[in-house]
């Protein structure tokens, strides 16, 4: 695999400043799918870990989600849509090819001031845009940036495909990366920020996860509708050697660069992809699974927006602490991977909404 590229935050400190998620109401339970396909509520949960997935109502897009959630991080964060400089949606199933989704976020949402677009990296994609941002207010381009994670990946799934049909979940999650105010730079734990990350990327597996059609590389016509090309195809052995491999890899890379070990970090939030692959990663990296949030037994793969759904519930749980040293871990298609290590320091209630 290619070497991944380390970065770490220079400039102003950088902090989350605000958290907010979305569910859909419709719960899809292990037992529904069973009447459907030819599996069972053991086979899905030994494999997977999954229990149940919310499922989008119909005509809902991955906007409609993104919005309730960037409108739960903005109330949260105590700012006014208007001094929001940028607007990041992450996103495997955005509205339409163009224009950027996160184009209607910002709009319905009010931020009136923002650039807006979307970033595509497989289910690393929040991770990816969270540095995006990370970098942009720590340089001082922007002071607030809404980060998106939002997905209806019902729409893309073949149905008939036990395979991936039992994997995946709708929902969105939101982040404000903001500046680290004046006030809590005190120099010691407890301040809170972004302290660096690790991005990478291995071209050669594009085709162990992707959607074959739709793209200018095989543009939709009746042969690719015919041969369900436009739904998401899978190689489920081949994505968990590589998940296993780049989550302890990554990680340890991250911490390496920050000049801190496994046993500094309070709480470790994965990518939520099937709890056999995070049982794995945990193991070979060193960390106890008190340590550990995990939330796919209730709403299994949300790519984009597993790891801002988690970091919303776990501060909900009293899970993350104003000091606590978290590490935020993706993985996805591309093959795609990025690890984040960040101190906690909102120090806020959580705001989750759900329909």
């Amino acid at each position: 695999m290619s070497g991944p590229r380390l970065a770490s935050l220079a400039g102003r400190p950088v902090t989350i400043g605000g958290l907010g998620s979305y569910l859909p109401g419709r719960v899809l339970t292990n037992e529904d799918l069973a009447a459907v396909l030819n599996t069972s509520d053991a086979w899905i949960t030994q494999r997977t870990g999954i229990k149940q997935r919310r499922v989008a109502e119909s005509g809902a897009s991955s906007s409609d989600l993104g919005i309730a959630a960037a409108r739960a991080a903005l109330s949260d964060s105590g700012l006014s849509p208007d001094e929001i400089g940028l607007v990041i949606t992450a996103t495997i199933s955005p509205d339409r090819i163009m224009p950027a989704t996160a184009s209607r976020v910002a709009y319905e949402c009010g931020c009136t001031n923002a650039g807006a677009c979307d970033v595509s990296a497989g289910c690393t994609g929040f991770v990816y845009a969270l540095s995006m941002a990370a970098g942009m207010v720590a340089a001082g381009l922007h002071d607030h940036v809404l980060v998106v994670g939002a997905e209806v990946i019902s729409r893309v799934l073949d149905w008939e495909d036990r395979s991936t049909a039992v994997l995946f979940g709708d929902g969105a999650g939101a982040v404000v990366v903001s500046p680290v105010p004046e006030a809590v730079m005190t120099g010691g734990r407890g301040s809170g920020g972004i302290l660096g990350f690790d991005l990478g990327s291995d071209g050669s597996g594009e085709e162990i996860l992707m959607i074959p059609a739709g793209g200018s590389r095989l543009p939709a016509s009746c042969a690719t509708v015919e041969a369900r090309q436009h739904y998401m195809q899978m190689n489920g052995r081949e994505v968990y050697k590589f998940a296993v491999q780049v989550v302890a890899r990554s990680a340890g890379r991250v911490l390496e660069k920050c000049g801190l070990s496994v046993s500094d970090v309070d709480l470790f939030v994965p990518h939520q992809a099937n709890l056999r692959i995070i049982e794995k990663a945990i193991k070979k990296l060193g960390i106890h699974e008190d340590r550990v949030y995990t939330n796919l037994e209730k709403y299994g793969n949300t790519s984009c927006a597993s790891i801002p759904l988690c970091l919303t519930e776990a501060r909900a749980e009293g899970r993350l602490k104003n000091g606590d040293l978290v590490l935020l871990m993706g993985f996805g298609a591309g093959l795609s991977w990025g690890a984040c290590l960040l101190e906690w320091g909102c120090g806020r209630g959580a705001v989750d909404e759900r329909g």
